[in-house]
């Protein structure tokens, strides 16, 4: 949705996971310890995600759970969906709109980004570039 920390998800000049929802980062961190001796220690892979910006911080204490997250912005993403059509498919109407409305608001972030690889339909960047001036709301 656009969280990220300088030092954390943007370090680097290369963003190896830029394109990889959350849920699969921690799937795929348990697929590569089950390929021999784990190179990811346990307490990573358990702990709940945070950004580490104040103590005791988490990102659940902020955000729906990542498995919703990484549903909606497959949704919304990918596959270009409205906020109506979030909503018939099930969604929560305010949790649509307020979820529509962070990842709009955190456009900018993404543009200061570095390059990294593309692994679902339709990444954001270039293949979903949207307008940062003017304000523009979707």
């Amino acid at each position: 949705v656009g969280y990220s920390t300088l030092y954390g998800d943007t370090a680097g000049g290369f963003a190896v996971i830029k394109d990889v929802p959350k849920t699969m980062v921690y799937r795929l961190c348990e697929f590569r310890n089950s390929l021999g001796e784990p190179v990811i220690p346990d307490s990573i892979i358990n702990k709940a995600p945070t950004a580490e910006l104040r103590a005791d911080q988490r990102d659940d204490q902020s955000l729906p759970p990542y498995d919703l997250l990484d549903k909606l912005l497959d949704d919304y993403v990918n596959m270009n969906l409205s906020h109506e059509e979030l909503v018939a498919k099930g969604f929560d109407d305010d949790v649509t709109r307020w979820f529509i409305q962070l990842v709009e608001k955190a456009e900018y972030k993404r543009r200061q980004s570095p390059p990294g690889v593309r692994v679902s339909e339709k990444a954001f960047g270039k293949d979903r570039r949207m307008p940062i001036t003017n304000h523009y709301s979707n």
